[in-house]
């Protein structure tokens, strides 16, 4: 079993001449992934919607870039690509980190309910569309984050935007869930294609973000926005498990990395174990199938045996 009580950010390699790609660097864990990863010499190019707010947050961040970035719509994501490949940017790591939990009913660009849009699809595409880039890279990676909460989720294939029966909970825990079996799925292939890229997950505990504030309306923003704040981790200490994740020479694909503290709450990055649900592999088969048609983001990876 991995020990990592003593893990912090000084652990961290040097990571000069290295660039990272992190999806809602502007505030909570993205912000503090990118304090801690330019901080180590990263380059940290901050993908934001809000570009305002991405200034204000690369300020004193050495190293950083702030460029836009609409998960909620596919445009955007290609727009993304695009301009990073037309400026000659590979990047080592991409860090998918940016969520939106249990707004009203909503729909993206595309049509498609919020939290899936933003939280799975828009990473699936944007994962796809920088895929050869990533490989280019000596130890490349592409992390995942999750949630505790993708333990409650499932897959509503038969009502993926909640025209039918939409829950804030019940569909901010099904994007989740997708994030941890597309995980999952992207490790499997891309170790099915003898890729050197590597494919892990991460989840942050209970940490105070303004994830609980932004979005969610009524017992869920009083619960998760006050009444449980005071037990919550800062994002410092919840941006660890995504930190490793993405820079410790031992963190290996198809790894998922998690607070090794009770219940997974807080704590020190540890390796934990996904929800059964998540590793079946005709669950991961079929999301990734899905993504490809609702996104046409097509890898050229095979599925794996």
């Amino acid at each position: 079993m991995m020990k990592r009580q003593l893990w912090s950010t000084e652990r961290i390699p040097d990571q000069a001449g290295r660039v990272f790609v992190v999806t809602g660097a502007n505030s909570g864990l993205g912000l503090a992934t990118g304090r801690a990863l330019a901080a180590k010499g990263g380059r940290v190019i901050l993908a934001v919607r809000d570009e305002a707010k991405g200034r204000r947050a690369a300020e004193g961040m050495p190293g950083a870039e702030v460029r836009r970035l609409d998960l909620a719509d596919l445009e955007s994501v290609r727009r993304f690509a695009e301009d990073l490949r037309a400026d000659g940017v590979r990047p080592d790591v991409l860090v998918n980190n940016a969520g939106v939990m249990a707004p009203p009913r909503t729909l993206g660009a595309q049509g498609h309910e919020l939290q899936f849009a933003v939280n799975h699809l828009g990473h699936f595409a944007l994962t796809g569309l920088l895929l050869d880039l990533l490989a280019d890279g000596p130890n490349s990676r592409v992390v995942t984050v999750s949630s505790l909460n993708h333990r409650q989720g499932r897959m509503h294939f038969d009502d993926l935007s909640g025209e039918r029966g939409y829950a804030p909970m019940r569909y901010y825990n099904q994007s989740k869930f997708a994030n941890a079996v597309f995980g999952l799925e992207l490790h499997r292939r891309l170790a099915a294609a003898g890729s050197p890229v590597r494919s892990l997950l991460a989840h942050p505990g209970y940490t105070a973000t303004n994830l609980q504030t932004s979005a969610p309306t009524g017992l869920v923003k009083l619960l998760f926005g006050r009444l449980l704040t005071p037990l919550a981790q800062r994002p410092e200490q919840g941006a660890l498990p995504q930190l490793f994740a993405a820079t410790d020479p031992e963190a290996r694909s198809g790894q998922f990395i998690g607070p090794g503290g009770p219940g997974e709450l807080r704590g020190a990055p540890t390796v934990v174990r996904p929800a059964p649900a998540a590793e079946d592999t005709g669950t991961g088969r079929r999301l990734w199938e899905l993504s490809e048609r609702l996104t046409g983001v097509h890898y050229p990876l095979p599925a794996a045996d």
